[in-house]
This record gives C-alpha cells, sequence and structure tokens, in this order.
C-alpha cells in the first residue's frame, strides 16, 4: 500500500493527529483532554477512533503497559501536502492559482505572511 493511499484520516481523525503532532506521544485520555477543549466528545468515541486509526496505520501504539500510548504514524507535512493536492484537484479544477486566489481573496493575510508568500512567488519564478 502506497503511503499516499493510506493518508485518509477523517475530520475527526484529523483533530486527534492534531494533538499526537503536538504532544508526540499521548494515552487515550490525554487526546481525549484536549479534544474536550475545542467539542464535546465522548471518552469511548475517542477510544475507538484511536483504535480504528491504529487499524489504518494512522497511528503507532505502544501497549507494552497497562495504559496505552499512541503517536502519529504519518507526517502532518505528508498529510498536509496529500489533503491539498486532493483539495486542488477536486474544489479548484487542479488549479493552485485558484486555491491561492480564493484563500487571499476571502482572509486577510499579515504583512508578514504576505512577504513569505512573495519570497515563495520569486523563488519560483528564479528555478
Amino acid at each position: 500500500m502506497s503511503t499516499t493511499k493510506s493518508i485518509k484520516p477523517t475530520e475527526s481523525e484529523l483533530e486527534i493527529l492534531q494533538v499526537l503532532w503536538i504532544k508526540g506521544t499521548a494515552s487515550v485520555r490525554e487526546v481525549h483532554e484536549e479534544l474536550l477543549k475545542i467539542k464535546d466528545a465522548g471518552y469511548t468515541t475517542t477510544l475507538k477512533l484511536m483504535q480504528i486509526m491504529f487499524e489504518k496505520g494512522l497511528v503507532r501504539r505502544d501497549d507494552s503497559s497497562k495504559t496505552h500510548f499512541y503517536q502519529a504514524a504519518v507526517s502532518r507535512e505528508k498529510t498536509q501536502k496529500h489533503l491539498l493536492g486532493k483539495m486542488i484537484d477536486s474544489l479548484f479544477g487542479g488549479s493552485p492559482t485558484e486555491l491561492v486566489i480564493q484563500a487571499l481573496g476571502n482572509h486577510k493575510a499579515s504583512a508578514d505572511e504576505l512577504e513569505a508568500i512573495q519570497k515563495m512567488l520569486d523563488n519560483l519564478k528564479k528555478q
């Protein structure tokens, strides 16, 4: 199975991955406590989702002790690239330009962000 095909997290799975990307390693209880800060979630739902994520290969599990600890098995960068590529293809007709126009037209970018974007554009022009 290719890495690209294995990166298919749902929205709830992405929320769990966000916690794991920040914490590195965490128990279900620790993940659940972080999720409660952003949404109403049941502990058993979090547990079941993390078990499913383990079966999908999205997380690794250390079950050498009574408390199981999880860590992301997929990197944030690869997941972002994969999901962004799918979004560009499905929502923007394969046009990264349309994505950027939509993003910058609907969200105010800071001066620092615009400067970083300009530098990236300048580098792309040089290539």
